[in-house]
């Protein structure tokens, strides 16, 4: 693990510290799991982006799916 220096706002640090006091975890755990979670976020939605311009790219067929319309298992039949 390696150690940083950042400059946040005081606003964002009193809300931070507010947060690790109800939690009982440290101010480092926090911005770790918060990073986490930004990247993971960040990632989805590129993702996303990828998968609609595939789309946009490319647009279902009508019938692109009708084949597997008989295969469809709803239960009650």
């Amino acid at each position: 693990m390696r150690t940083i220096q950042m400059t946040l706002d005081n606003d964002l640090v009193e809300a931070v510290d507010r947060i690790v006091k109800e939690l009982k975890i440290t101010r480092s755990a926090f911005t770790r799991a918060a990073l986490r979670e930004a990247i993971n976020s960040l990632a989805i939605s590129r993702l996303e982006r990828k998968h609609r311009r595939g789309y946009e790219v490319y647009p279902v067929n009508k019938d692109e799916f009708s084949l597997w319309e008989k295969e469809q298992d709803w239960g009650n039949e």
